[in-house]
This record gives C-alpha cells, sequence and structure tokens, in this order.
C-alpha cells in the first residue's frame, strides 16, 4: 500500500470551501482505500488529508482523472499553500487490508 499524508492552508475564512471541493471529489477513485479530511482545532486555516492507496501508480492515475482535475481548479483560488506531504507505507489497520510484511 502507499500513503500520504499531509497538510494544506486555506485562505482565511475559505478552509470549509476547500473542505466541500475535497469532500465532493474522493468518491469513486480507483485505487483509493482511504481518503480521510480532517480540521486542524488549534488552526482554522488549516487542513489535514491522509490518503490510503492500493499502490503509488493508483495515486498517480488519480490526477488525471477528469474530475480530480476540475476539482482542482475549482479549489485552487481557496488555497494558501500546502505545508508538508508526508509518504508512508500503510501496513493495516481498520478499514484496510492486511499488507504482506516487508
Amino acid at each position: 500500500m502507499f500513503g500520504l499524508i499531509g497538510k494544506m492552508r486555506a485562505a482565511r475564512g475559505q478552509r470549509d470551501a476547500v473542505i466541500d471541493v475535497l469532500r465532493e471529489t474522493t468518491g469513486a477513485l480507483p485505487g483509493c482505500l482511504s481518503y480521510i479530511v480532517a480540521t486542524d482545532p488549534a488552526d482554522a486555516d488549516a487542513i489535514w488529508v491522509t490518503e490510503v492507496w492500493t499502490d503509488q501508480a493508483s495515486h498517480k492515475a488519480s490526477l488525471q482523472l477528469p474530475q480530480v482535475q476540475a476539482a482542482i481548479a475549482k479549489a485552487r483560488p481557496f488555497i494558501a499553500g500546502f505545508e508538508f506531504q508526508v509518504e508512508t507505507h500503510p501496513v493495516g489497520g481498520v478499514g484496510l487490508p492486511a499488507s504482506e510484511k516487508s
């Protein structure tokens, strides 16, 4: 499995607009096992996104889907920036298939 944990910053007062776009777009993404959007209780403009994919290729392919491209264009005016993104190697958990031990 392939995972990403990222923190983005919405333009002041636009966090909910960005979250709405993210939530509208995360329906059926091939290879996506989990896509969690969260607010930060200590930062009114921060958004955390935690993703789990079957593999890195599925994530990369999702970025080319028309609905994802449209969502990026729709959210872009409301995003102030991206603070960081970390790749992970999920090994299992609630709702995820068991991963082979590496």
